[in-house]
């Protein structure tokens, strides 16, 4: 790589340089120009004068004739030649600048080369390509990754302060199960981000967990004295959490495997092994001989959306059965087709009910009813429990403003009192 570089970078100072050299070397004064212009002349002229003289002799001219076109021809010739010109002045300098330019053809290349040693990042241009290498290897290829692994090490030694670049070493050896490297490259990440409290605490509780596997699973001094001190700059930890967890679970102490793991649940419910933790817990609690806690549903985010108060007609309450299919549901106004913006269902016997439909109801992120200012909203009692309309169901509508929560004030009365005859 390094080789290829500098040749590369050789070939462009040479291109470059050759802009500057070749108007030192090949550059023509104006004064020489203008000599060359005057010799020109003077040349045209000797040859138009030379005919003349032969078509005089051989009679073609008269003597008249050969006179008055001799003085035009001098006369142009003078016309060539600028009045009171004065001899330009030489400019010095022009050796000066050839020796410059043989000074700068061999010192620029030479100081190019040592101030890129100096102050060059060649060394971070070589850690990144390794680390694209280790990426596009593949997790199967074991000896290649060591192989890239170990080049990586060797370039962040010599450039230290690369955090992503430990990251990615620890990351590698523990997938090719090298431990020991993967806790030194951790804790060498640790020290490179000593400036924020979470990432050093995340750096050490991954440095554990290498300590950990290396152990074969032991709780040695080694490990407990790295989660402590992760703990020590955050008590959550989630990596120093999980192994708490794990190594209780396997000391059968169940309890405390539970508390260790549904503290990761809360701090971090977005974790890449959220499903497994999981099913740690629930594992605990039925080797304690306990059931498992039924995790609460979110409590739902009220949008902007349409407050309802949903009824039958007196004489339509004697014709529907308490479990007829009730289908509740916004379109944007003047639309007739298409997917619905919001969806509710409910029957007949849940009447009369009061319901906000809003973006908890949508069919999808990208048609919600906050997207809109106005609604038509349907309710229609289905016979056959279809959502499409058949003849002999009852629906009523109604059009409302789109509004946020709190700010509607009463609820749009919405009448089921039309029975679809098509």
């Amino acid at each position: 790589m390094t080789e290829t570089f500098w040749i590369a970078a050789t070939v462009f100072i040479l291109f470059a340089l050759v802009f500057v050299l070749y108007p030192v070397f090949f550059h023509r004064p104006k004064a020489r120009i203008e000599a060359d212009l005057r010799h020109q002349n003077l040349l045209a002229y000797r040859s138009r004068l030379k005919e003349l003289e032969r078509e005089h002799e051989a009679g073609i001219l008269d003597d008249e004739s050969f006179d008055q076109l001799k003085e035009e021809l001098a006369g142009a010739m003078l016309d060539d030649v600028p009045e009171n010109q004065a001899p330009e002045k030489r400019v010095p300098g022009r050796r000066s600048a050839i020796v410059v330019a043989l000074i700068a053809l061999v010192f620029l290349p030479v100081g190019t080369y040592l101030g890129y040693q100096q102050w060059g990042a060649m060394d971070q241009v070589e850690q990144f390509i390794t680390m694209q290498e280790m990426e596009a290897s593949g997790g199967n290829k074991a000896v290649r990754m060591a192989e890239l692994a170990e080049q990586l090490r060797d370039r962040l030694e010599e450039s230290p302060d690369n955090a992503e670049g430990w990251a990615m070493l620890g990351q590698t050896y523990m997938r090719i199960e090298q431990y020991e490297k993967a806790s030194r490259a951790y804790q060498q990440l640790a020290d490179v981000v000593e400036g924020n409290a979470n990432a050093r605490a995340t750096a050490l509780g991954l440095a554990a967990q290498a300590q950990f596997f290396a152990s074969q699973g032991q709780m040695t001094p080694e490990v407990v004295d790295t989660i402590e001190a992760a703990k020590a700059l955050n008590p959550d930890e989630v990596n120093s959490l999980g192994l708490e967890g794990i190594y209780a679970f396997g000391q059968e102490n169940y309890r405390e495997a539970i508390e260790s793991w549904e503290r990761i649940l809360e701090v971090a419910p977005d974790h890449p092994q959220v499903a497994s933790i999981r099913e740690g817990v629930a594992e605990a609690y039925r080797r304690l001989g306990e059931t498992p806690p039924v995790p609460q549903a979110p409590e739902p985010v009220a949008s902007e959306g349409v407050d309802l108060r949903v009824s039958l007609a007196e004489d339509v309450k004697q014709q529907v059965s308490d479990d007829t299919t009730l289908f509740i549901f916004a379109r944007p106004v003047g639309a007739s087709d298409g997917p619905p913006l919001a969806v509710a269902r409910m029957t007949a016997g849940n009447l009369p009910a009061d319901i906000r439909l809003d973006d908890n109801y949508a069919m999808s992120p990208q048609a919600a009813i906050s997207g809109q200012q106005e609604v038509t909203v349907v309710a229609r009692l289905s016979r056959t429990g279809s959502v499409q309309p058949q003849p002999g169901d009852w629906q009523g509508q109604v059009q409302a403003s789109v509004m946020a929560p709190g700010e509607q004030g009463q609820p749009v009365l919405l009448v089921i009192d039309e029975q679809l005859t098509n």
